[in-house]
């Protein structure tokens, strides 16, 4: 392993600048999800021109992308997780241009050896990560089935300290729409059906309904619509929603009994509601404490000191990933422990010299990790067998 983990590190140093470049190139130019049209052709183009088969426009994603090398040797199939989609108003606050040049070093490094110790190399660009219309691209890459033929998947993301794959929350985003009847509010308010009514009996219905639910499940919400003018009775309201539940099953229970204080608010007022889901439901992470470990011991190898402590529930994507193959979503320190993700100081730091050494180091283990999976088939058959369990 040492020669393959050499040459490995000496392909991450010999390449670190343009890649760093790279990383800032996507920084300074944010793309919200599914819109990713400049990172996804920067990375893509990059990973093709190094020999790598390219697919686009993967699972209705305009912006996502399948990288594949594939060794004469036969061997197991390493998948490296690629994000590059930024936030809204607050551009890449969460250092998704680390996520995407790291992954992509990554697997340009581990090419260097591949052919020689067998096995395969994919790189799944994904985009909308954040969510948004259409968004969590990995949940529609596992609808697919598109994970089936790989054995492990790696990613590492940014963040204010060294830790592995905490859990995740489920997660569902979803649109509610009220429908009644405009009026003149003075004149004839009696020939309305307020949709506003409805839409404040609703949330004062969510409100009632978090004493009755589980401490890490949560409701959320905001009022896009709520009406046009003070003086017209509104006859449509609209709220964006996510719910949160630490799993699938218990998330879908939840995201009904939201749904029926919607149907129940619509009918006290006369009017109906609508539930539409805006985006791929996004499942809890199952983790895998063996691959874990692997992280751990190949983060201190690089002299990167692992954290223990809880950092509390989240939601990603990846987390359908990890229901298909083994997977990991560790964070590497950037910055202070005040760091905080989707902040202007995240952002930043996303492109400081504590980002670009995060982006390199989280290559440089994500790499070498992916060496002694193939390797060493014990290790990954482990893996492999504790996912299953």
């Amino acid at each position: 392993m040492e020669q393959y983990e050499k040459r490995i590190l000496e392909y991450i140093n010999q390449h670190k600048e343009s890649i760093i470049e790279l990383s800032h190139a996507i920084h300074a130019r944010p793309e919200l999800g599914n819109e990713e049209f400049f990172a996804s052709a920067e990375l893509s183009n990059l990973l093709q021109d190094n020999d790598f088969q390219l697919e686009r426009d993967i699972a209705g994603h305009a912006t996502g992308f399948i990288a594949t090398y594939k060794s004469e040797k036969p061997g197991p199939t390493i998948a490296f997780l690629a994000e590059y989609d930024a936030l809204p108003e607050l551009g890449h606050a969460c250092g998704h241009n680390i996520i995407g040049t790291s992954s992509v070093l990554a697997a340009l490094s581990l090419q260097t050896v591949i052919d020689e110790i067998g096995g395969t190399i994919k790189v799944f660009g994904s985009p909308a990560e954040e969510g948004g219309v259409n968004g969590s691209a990995k949940a529609s890459y596992v609808k697919a089935g598109l994970f089936d033929d790989s054995d492990v998947a790696l990613m590492i993301h940014p963040g204010h300290e060294s830790y592995r794959t905490v859990p995740t929350l489920a997660v569902d985003v979803f649109e509610v729409e009220f429908f009644g009847k405009s009026a003149h509010a003075s004149e004839s308010a009696f020939n309305g059906i307020n949709a506003l009514d409805m839409m404040i009996s609703f949330f004062n219905g969510i409100a009632q309904l978090r004493q009755h639910i589980k401490p890490r499940d949560k409701v959320h919400g905001v009022i896009l619509d709520g009406g046009a003018s003070a003086n017209i009775i509104p006859d449509y309201t609209k709220a964006r929603l996510y719910t949160r539940a630490l799993s699938r099953k218990q998330l879908n229970s939840l995201t009904d009994k939201v749904e029926e204080i919607a149907h129940g608010a619509a009918r006290m007022a006369g009017g109906t509601a609508k539930l539409n889901r805006i985006q791929n439901g996004v499942d809890e992470f199952i983790l895998n404490d063996r691959l874990d470990d692997l992280f751990e011991r190949h983060a201190k190898k690089h002299n990167e000191p692992i954290e223990h402590d809880d950092f509390g529930f989240g939601s990603t994507d990846t987390g359908n990933v990890s229901h298909v193959i083994p997977t990991i979503h560790p964070h590497l320190k950037m910055g202070p422990s005040t760091l905080v993700g989707h902040t202007p100081e995240f952002r930043e730091a996303a492109a400081s010299p504590g980002g670009d050494h995060a982006l390199l180091q989280g290559a440089r283990i994500m790499a070498t990790m992916a060496v002694e999976l193939i390797t060493k088939p014990e290790v990954l058959n482990q893996i492999k067998q504790l996912h299953k369990e």
